[in-house]
């Protein structure tokens, strides 16, 4: 493990607005040191990375990078990803999305950036809560929780993006937690080097927005209850409440971009392109 301020000098943009903007006990800074990790982990050289990330808290992180990064409209970051992907294969594209940037105004591009199975890695942070437009529903808030828009407590059931993105077809499908951020280091790092398209799903307590507004004491007693509500799905029996995490999917299945290149090629090789 490379020393934390080596890690800071090599991969942070000392420039841009730090000390940062998460609120103190938020998940997404721990999410954006296993980002970080990871990138050094598999050794991939900065300008062959590529983060794009759409508005919301979890978008701060394509600001504080320091690889190619694209801050896009909210709900499109997948669009642009695609775009980059498919213009340069070579490309480590990792897109970084809330929940609400994901599931909502962007959930349409998700199901489809799976179904395409794209090699493009998205990081969705799950905070189950639009936190920084004022603590609205977001379509991960857990049925009766409570948020500014729900203040008797949410009445509509809430994605699963494991089942949803796995469904639509993505290679590779993970869930981990910022509580465990050691498995979050390898299921990113698994993720970035699978093909085709991988999600990572990691749950990130709000305790500003969702914390207060649910009873929650302090950040603590949020991480407390990631550790005691999520079990590793090798350890899930069948009855098991909690949420599982882990590893759901990992198939080996080309992705577009390896398709698209294969048919130039014979179109090519045919005098037909």
């Amino acid at each position: 493990m490379a020393d934390v301020t080596q890690l800071i000098h090599e991969y942070l943009r000392h420039n841009k607005k730090f000390p940062h903007v998460f609120c103190p006990g938020c998940g997404h800074g721990i999410v954006l040191g296993s980002l970080i990790r990871s990138v050094h982990a598999l050794q991939l050289p900065k300008d062959d990375v590529v983060v794009v990330a759409g508005i919301g808290c979890s978008g701060r992180m394509a600001v504080y990078v320091d690889f190619n990064t694209v801050h896009t409209t909210h709900g499109r970051a997948l669009t642009f990803a695609t775009g980059i992907k498919m213009a340069n294969p070579r490309l480590k594209v990792i897109c970084v999305m809330g929940d609400g940037d994901a599931l909502s105004i962007g959930g349409n591009h998700l199901i489809h950036a799976a179904r395409r199975n794209i090699g493009v890695t998205a990081l969705v942070l799950n905070n189950m809560i639009y936190g920084m437009t004022g603590g609205q529903c977001s379509p991960a808030t857990p049925q009766g929780n409570t948020s500014m828009t729900t203040p008797h407590g949410s009445l509509e059931q809430p994605f699963d993006a494991v089942e949803l993105v796995s469904a639509a077809g993505a290679n590779y499908v993970a869930r981990g937690t910022s509580f465990h951020a050691n498995m979050l280091d390898r299921l990113i790092t698994d993720a970035i080097q699978h093909p085709g398209f991988s999600m990572v799903e990691a749950l990130s307590p709000c305790p500003t927005q969702y914390g207060r507004k649910n009873k929650f004491r302090d950040a603590v007693s949020m991480y407390e209850w990631l550790k005691k509500n999520t079990v590793k799905l090798e350890n899930r029996k069948e009855d098991d409440t909690r949420i599982p995490i882990g590893v759901f999917r990992a198939l080996d299945r080309p992705g577009l971009e390896d398709r698209y290149a294969e048919l130039k090629a014979s179109l090519r090789a045919k005098g037909r392109a």
